[in-house]
Parts: structure tokens; C-alpha cells; sequence
């Protein structure tokens, strides 16, 4: 349950996208929609490049992306840490699933943190 993302999304013309770039755990839901996100916003630049020699979309694209990936790594993280148990031998493990519970319980009764929830999950 790890992440990984490739920063910048750009080496001169070789333009990273989806799993190429930032991988995320499937815990929250956000790597196809990640994917889908780059393709489309370089599939935009890419036309703007070549039918009106707008070139500022390719400039901005890995910028422009990588604040959605990091976003939605966070969520991803922090729903994996939430939600899946810490490993048996973690010298930590007892305070690790009391901060599970406490999380859990404020995610579960909190109208701000379920709100938060909601706004994380469907992203910017």
C-alpha cells in the first residue's frame, strides 16, 4: 500500500501520465480517475500546441497536474492509514490502531470532518 509519484511529469518532450507518473493505493479510488485527468488535460494541450501553436498548456502540464496528484496522494495516504492495520510487529502498533479508532470516530460523528471527507474524495 505505497505511493509513488514522478516529479516533474516532463523530461523535455517525453510527457508522463496515469501510472507512468504517481501511483497510488486503491484505497481511495483516485488512480484511474488520476490517469484520466492527465490524459485529458494532455490531450488539450497537446491540440492547443499543434492547431494554434499555444504552447503554454504543455508548459504548465506537469505543474498544472501534479497539484491534483499530490492532492489526491494525500487523500489516498491518509485513507490507507485510516483504514488498513498497522503491520503485527510495528513497535507501534497499539498506538497506531488507537489513532485508527480516534479517526475513525471523528470521520463517523464530525459534520466538518465528513465534509472534508466528501470535498477530499471528489477532489478540486
Amino acid at each position: 500500500m505505497r505511493s509513488f509519484v514522478s516529479s516533474p511529469m516532463r523530461w523535455g518532450r517525453l510527457f508522463l501520465a496515469g501510472d507512468a507518473s504517481h501511483i497510488v493505493p486503491p484505497t481511495g479510488a483516485k488512480g484511474l480517475n488520476l490517469a484520466i485527468a492527465d490524459v485529458n488535460r494532455l490531450g488539450t494541450a497537446l491540440v492547443a500546441k499543434i492547431k494554434e501553436g499555444d504552447g503554454d498548456r504543455l508548459e504548465r502540464y506537469s505543474d498544472d497536474a501534479l497539484r491534483r496528484v499530490w492532492q489526491s496522494t494525500y487523500f489516498s495516504w491518509w485513507m490507507t492509514s485510516m483504514l488498513h492495520a498497522p503491520p503485527r510487529d510495528d513497535p507501534d502498533r497499539d498506538f497506531l490502531l488507537q489513532m485508527q479508532m480516534t479517526q475513525l470516530k471523528y470521520v463517523t460523528t464530525s459534520k466538518a470532518a465528513m465534509t472534508g471527507l466528501a470535498e477530499t474524495y471528489t477532489g478540486p
